[in-house]
């Protein structure tokens, strides 16, 4: 029982996985992300992995690459939020980095039982750059001289 239990887990890991790869494919692609957002802000969770000084979960936004999924999960508490579009350039400069800044998470792809991939601001916008730089996609950002100087200043402060 309970390796079946720890096999559940393993394969819901690989699907989260999955769909965050979905994830960074697709608004690589497309050029916008979703929120879900109402009058009291954008739709956020707690994480389920990681943790505070204080051993509370950490806070998280959550983002779609297609509307539909936003849409879906428009329910229960977040009945009252609306789908939303973010350009990516507006994604990665202003979200990625102020919630880098307000230590929050970023939650990619939940369906509608609120599963779905954590990560990390700064490792986000290196998947992004990394997924826009094999398609030859560059991006015209206001505070970075394109994708390989966004990547050098989070691959400085990272390391």
């Amino acid at each position: 029982r309970y390796l079946q239990a720890e096999k559940t887990m393993f394969q819901d890991s690989i699907a989260l996985k999955n769909r965050h790869q979905k994830f960074i494919k697709t608004v690589s692609e497309n050029g916008i992300v979703y929120g879900l957002k109402s009058k009291n802000g954008f739709a956020t969770s707690s994480s389920t992995q990681f943790e505070d000084d204080n051993g509370n979960p950490i806070g998280m936004i959550c983002f779609w690459a297609e509307k539909v999924r936003a849409k879906a999960c428009a329910k229960d508490e977040w009945s009252k939020y609306k789908v939303t579009e973010i350009p990516l350039t507006e994604f990665i400069e202003n979200w990625c980095v102020g919630m880098l800044n307000d230590g929050i998470l970023i939650g990619t792809q939940f369906d509608q039982n609120l599963f779905g991939h954590e990560v990390e601001p700064l490792d986000l916008i290196l998947e992004l750059t990394s997924e826009l730089k094999s398609t030859g996609k560059d991006l015209n950002f206001s505070k970075f001289n394109g994708i390989a100087d966004l990547e050098d200043q989070v691959k400085a402060i990272i390391t």
